[in-house]
């Protein structure tokens, strides 16, 4: 092949690429655009209507992706979706239009719909096997779940911060004490930058203080306050938890240590003892 037919592919695939993958992106660059190709994934919502926007796109492109790959954890993320969008349906629905007063009609139709969308999710969910699937099944009332998602515990699809977090409840009234492993654990599961859920810190500044642990009670408490979370004042917590200068300071400094490692992605749970 001559030279300067070489050259020229060169030229041409980058250009022949590039106009691919605009094609691809392009294709659904807009909800409505989605909506022409899949309209089935669109017809029950109140399209074309400025109320509950937000969450109808949320859910028209959630639904895409179930279309693409129709597993649980696609399917449980359209359940948490629509019920988002019910919500608001809910509220909208009791709007009067001062114009087109079918929107009013359409948007009941919709929450309707949205209610008959969550009981068919929920039985295609029903014997899912996925830990945070089971744990939400639990937290609806399917006594079932609760065997399951104990029958989990120390498997490695267990390893977050928000599961170990659930199984720790399940034992806050039965073992304080594997409460709070469950609880360390959890926070040793953060990576770099993840958002905390205060409920970790707050649960363990409270077990410590129901078995009457100064020390640890007014620790953690120190952490909370020194992550930006919720926490009696200084003056309240001197009064609570009574002690000398000396051993405050230390564990304002060991707070400080925690609240910094936690932050970091880098916590174990033995810089709390």
């Amino acid at each position: 092949m001559a030279r300067s037919s070489l050259t020229h592919i060169k030229l041409w695939l980058p250009a022949i690429c590039l106009t691919l993958l605009n094609g691809c992106f392009d294709r659904h660059r807009s909800t409505d655009s989605l909506c022409e190709s899949y309209p089935q994934i669109c017809a029950d919502t109140n399209l074309n209507d400025g109320q509950c926007r937000l969450q109808r796109t949320k859910l028209i492109w959630q639904r895409y992706d179930v279309l693409k790959d129709p597993t649980d954890i696609e399917k449980f993320k359209e359940l948490k979706f629509t019920y988002e969008y019910q919500k608001c349906l809910e509220f909208a629905a009791r709007i009067e239009p001062t114009e087109l007063k079918e929107r009013k009609t359409n948007r009941t139709n919709a929450l309707l719909a949205s209610y008959r969308n969550i009981d068919r999710l929920n039985t295609e969910l029903a014997h899912s096997t996925d830990p945070e699937i089971i744990y939400y099944r639990l937290t609806q009332g399917d006594k079932s779940a609760l065997r399951q998602f104990l029958l989990l515990e120390g498997k490695p699809e267990m390893e977050t911060p928000e599961l170990q977090l659930a199984l720790a409840t399940f034992y806050t009234d039965k073992d304080k004490e594997k409460t709070i492993r469950l609880l360390k654990h959890a926070l040793e599961l953060y990576q770099k930058g993840q958002a905390i859920k205060p409920e970790i810190i707050q649960s363990l500044a409270t077990l410590s203080h129901q078995n009457k642990s100064t020390d640890k009670a007014y620790l953690w408490a120190k952490v909370s306050s020194e992550l930006g979370m919720p926490v009696a004042s200084q003056k309240k917590l001197i009064s609570f938890y009574p002690m000398s200068d000396e051993q405050r300071q230390q564990l304002d400094e060991q707070a400080k240590k925690i609240s910094e490692a936690i932050q970091d992605g880098r916590f174990k749970a033995r810089m709390a003892n």
